[in-house]
């Protein structure tokens, strides 16, 4: 199987299906073209799911297929799921043609300067270099060649293999979370019981010279906490006069960019601090006033914090970087005077931050309920003029504030799409623990068999599709979360409900490669090919076997 899992990769990849794309469309059809021409769907073609998403203009699918054991009856079903999107190849420059093209790229690296070890990776031949080949086309071909094998003697086999793939995975996870649903009517239309999801995403080195490979038990949350900051403009002339709308955004992003502060621990494991995604003033032409409003993003991994916890926190650094931009605008101030002569006097603004809900229900308060019956008209001739989905709230934001008259300086924190649910298994819950002494076992079988080390994580470090078949938050953490994200049925229609009846336990094991979203991503051969398809067959025995 090794040589069809690589020479499918390599055709994979030729599909160039870079997120945003029509190439998302043609990947599913190829995806679903491999899988109908397998003998066990061409006798059982209704066990193939084919689903549009919803309003998609570029005709996008989830592509998924159920394989059913025939040896004894047994409903426990494993899902086998993976994405099927690209980033983009803009960082390949001069090698853009053939970043898809597995072969080409391959003589094009050998006329080239590389680093070191990327010059021994090329010259081993154990590794193949391509937009994809690392991150995920590789593992999506794994578990393709697996389901035709085992598909060849449905009568030996015991339990069920549903495998889904999904589009959109590189930003919005719409492919995911619009499959959960069908996941969910398959399962009762079959009476199946899914007893866990093994996700293929890739697994790569944590540090140079790393010789281990990893099995996560879980997902990385993601929140993308936004800022507008309203501040007080001035004349550059009289530039001490105003409060700078672009000062605090700059302050706030050093309060909280790479801020291991806000890193989240669980159980001796640690979430990459916060990373400024976006940051800009909301001027709209050049001229010599000082920015009114500027606007501000994160990207926020959680393990274990609730929203809740995490929203006071930021609500604090907001508060925190607009005094510390007084201090600085009076230190300076004073200064300047001591140059000048002039008398110095101090300056003060009633500086407030406010949640979106804190917001909403001031205006509430002051203004009724039916002062947002036309928001959901508001937001949605935003977007369909192309405002992004992360700014559109600006515009509420504006409308509220202009409502109640604030002109003084004011920071709205609210969170914006995506939003990636965190989940891990808990030795705690009983349920959980079953299935995590079982993964040990399968790894320590997989060891002995193969000589790889292992090392087994709570999360998945990158954000994955898996988010979205387990949550973790609290009632609480959620019901914050809902009334900070404005818009969030319409804007990001997530599927809550529907998350929570899956409840499916989600793992990666996942194709070991390097530089996955770099032009040097590659994925290695003798362990993708030769080693983690043992490990997905001795997961796959040990999880559907009837005690």
């Amino acid at each position: 199987m090794y040589q069809e899992m690589e020479a499918l990769t390599r055709e994979l990849v030729k599909v160039a299906s870079v997120n945003g794309t029509d190439g998302e469309r043609n990947i599913g059809e190829k995806i679903e073209s491999v899988i109908r021409e397998m003998p066990y769907f061409k006798a059982h073609p209704e066990y193939v799911f084919v689903e549009p998403l919803k309003n998609d203009p570029l005709g996008r699918r989830n592509v998924l297929a159920l394989f059913r054991g025939e040896k004894e009856e047994n409903n426990k079903t494993l899902i086998w799921h993976g994405h099927t999107d690209t980033v983009g190849v803009e960082d390949y420059k001069a090698l853009k043609e053939y970043a898809f093209d597995c072969e080409e790229l391959e003589k094009q690296l050998h006329r080239m300067e590389l680093s070191e070890e990327m010059k021994e990776d090329l010259e081993s031949g154990d590794y193949l270099f391509g937009r994809g080949a690392c991150d995920m086309k590789s593992g999506d071909a794994v578990f393709l060649v697996l389901l035709r094998k085992l598909s060849e003697n449905p009568k030996a086999f015991s339990g069920n293999i549903l495998v889904s793939f999904q589009p959109v995975e590189e930003n919005l996870h719409t492919g995911v979370m619009e499959a959960s649903e069908l996941l969910l009517e398959i399962k009762e239309q079959f009476h199946l019981i899914y007893v866990l999801a093994i996700n293929n995403d890739y697994i790569c080195p944590l540090y140079p010279g790393d010789p281990k490979r990893y099995v996560y038990l879980g997902s990385v949350g993601k929140l993308l906490p936004c800022f507008y900051i309203q501040g007080k403009e001035t004349h550059v002339g009289q530039c001490f006069e105003g409060f700078d709308a672009s000062l605090v955004a700059v302050e706030l992003v050093r309060q909280i960019s790479l801020n291991v502060e806000f890193c989240d621990e669980y159980h001796g494991e640690y979430t990459l601090p916060p990373s400024v995604l976006k940051v800009k003033d909301l001027k709209q032409r050049y001229d010599v006033q000082t920015a009114y409003a500027s606007f501000v993003y994160f990207n926020y991994f959680v393990h274990n914090e609730g929203v809740e916890k995490t929203t006071e926190k930021l609500k604090r650094a907001a508060m925190d970087a607009m005094q510390r931009v007084e201090e600085h605008i009076n230190t300076q101030y004073r200064k300047y005077c001591e140059h000048t002569k002039d008398t110095f006097h101090e300056y003060h603004y009633a500086k407030k931050v406010y949640t979106y809900e804190e917001l909403k229900n001031k205006v509430r308060e002051e203004f009724g309920e039916e002062f947002f019956e036309d928001f959901p008209k508001r937001i949605k001739k935003l977007e369909e003029s192309g405002v992004d989905k992360r700014e559109i709230p600006i515009t509420l934001i504006r409308h509220m504030l202009s409502a109640l008259e604030e002109n003084e300086p004011v920071m709205v924190l609210y969170y914006a799409a995506p939003y990636c649910p965190h989940n891990t298994l808990k030795e705690e819950v009983t349920s959980e623990r079953m299935v995590i002494e079982k993964l040990q076992k399968t790894v320590k079988a997989t060891e002995q068999e193969t000589g790889e080390e292992y090392q087994i994580l709570q999360f998945f470090p990158s954000l994955t599709d898996s988010s979205y078949l387990k949550i973790d938050d609290s009632k609480e953490s959620l019901s914050c979360l809902k009334a900070n994200f404005p818009g969030i049925g319409q804007l990001y229609d997530l599927p809550f409900e529907n998350i929570k009846k899956l409840n499916i336990p989600a793992v990666d094991f996942g194709c070991y490669g390097k530089d996955a979203h770099k032009w040097s991503e590659r994925v290695y051969k003798p362990y993708s090919f030769g080693v983690l398809p043992k490990l997905i067959l001795n997961a796959t025995e040990e999880f559907l076997k009837v005690n």
